[in-house]
């Protein structure tokens, strides 16, 4: 399969020094963008105590237009788009009929059009999935991935960042866009900013036409912003216990066992796949849930590899991130474990190591370069 670029990684490609040219580059979400810059822990850092930022051109946006929009797409997600007002936005499901999930994304109801983002790597399947529920219905759905890119900028002074670029925001709320004012005499990009969610440290998407994205990294680097590549990006979502599809989410997933009940409204109507996910409302929790775990040092873990609590087999690895600092080294992974096993604080053992389960996100119970971890206290 044809792996392209990100619109930023095309422009970077003719850089081979300095800040601006990455160190490596890989597929990420469905495209070709920079894996690191520098050392991915400084990265890391960057994103959590600076300002970061990084190349969202592997995220996809869709426009869904016509008379019908609002009913259709209530009618397919998991989550309530009926009640949505307007520059706002939800996190929702895509189901199969059997309740098994087939993607993930965000809707904006941005007035008389939704915005669907995801990643690239989902796109073709949300767009068959749409299709083939577009009957009698005045709805229009649109891949804009020709005019649409995006860049993330994160950290404590993102906004200080984006208003030295001449950005604007206001105070917003998670998942909230705007359209920013510009504070200077210049020919700046015209964007739309969005609100990271609220789970997230601060943060901010800038969707911009493809042909602005160079000049708006140059000035956000100019500003003082890190850039910081896909490698970084995963370890804070894995920190921030954000499971990613395909990897943390598959199709053989049940809605309630991903612990994202974010993306779930249980009194919207009727949407594809309802029935399965109320019936387990109704008759009581799923056998396995999505969670965390906390091991010493930087054992040999991958995803896929086993959870064994009393001998037993009872889950299963799905991501992993190492952490280092001048004090210590740990690992934080995230996989599905039985409910009767996954008690936060209970040791179990993932291959040799031994791992102690942990409520997500991680900040609330293990991480913090001035924290315990949870290893630690026993």
């Amino acid at each position: 399969m044809f792996m392209s670029r990100t619109p930023l990684q095309e422009a970077l490609g003719s850089q081979t020094t300095g800040n601006m040219a990455p160190s490596r580059v890989s597929e990420y979400c469905g495209a070709e963008t920079a894996t690191a810059f520098s050392d991915p822990q400084g990265e890391f850092e960057a994103l959590r105590s600076g300002c970061a930022v990084y190349d969202l051109g592997f995220r996809a946006r869709l426009t869904v237009k016509g008379s019908d929009r609002v009913r259709w797409m209530n009618g397919m997600v998991t989550n309530n788009v009926r009640d949505l007002p307007s520059g706002h936005g939800l996190y929702a499901f895509l189901l199969n009929p059997q309740g098994r999930i087939l993607g993930d994304m965000f809707v904006y109801n941005e007035g008389d059009t939704l915005t669907v983002e995801t990643d690239r790597s989902q796109v073709e399947k949300i767009l068959a999935t749409f299709d083939h529920f577009i009957i009698m219905d005045d709805v229009e759905v649109t891949n804009e991935n020709e005019n649409w890119t995006a860049l993330g900028v994160s950290g404590p002074n993102s906004r200080r960042i984006l208003h030295a670029v001449g950005i604007e925001v206001p105070e917003m709320e998670p998942l909230q866009v705007v359209t920013p004012q510009c504070v200077c005499d210049c020919d700046c990009a015209k964007c739309v900013v969005v609100r990271g969610e609220e789970a997230q440290p601060e943060s901010y998407e800038i969707w911009l036409a493809p042909k602005d994205v160079l000049k708006t990294w140059t000035a956000l680097l100019s500003a003082g912003a890190i850039p910081v590549g896909s490698e970084a990006l995963e370890m804070q979502r894995i920190l921030g216990g954000v499971p990613r599809y395909s990897v943390d989410i598959r199709e053989r997933d049940l809605p309630q066992e991903t612990e994202q009940l974010q993306a779930l409204n249980f009194n919207k109507g009727c949407y594809v796949g309802q029935e399965i996910v109320e019936r387990i409302r109704s008759r009581g929790n799923v056998h396995r849930k999505f969670t965390g775990f906390v091991l010493q040092g930087s054992p040999e873990i991958k995803a896929e590899a086993k959870i064994v609590s009393g001998e037993k087999e009872v889950g299963e690895i799905t991501s992993v991130a190492n952490l280092h600092t001048a004090s210590r080294e740990q690992t934080f992974a995230l996989g599905y474990i039985r409910r009767e096993a996954g008690v936060p604080g209970r040791e179990v053992m993932i291959n040799d190591a031994k791992a102690v389960v942990a409520q997500l996100p991680f900040e609330k119970s293990a991480i913090g370069y001035e924290n315990e971890s949870l290893l630690q206290q026993q």
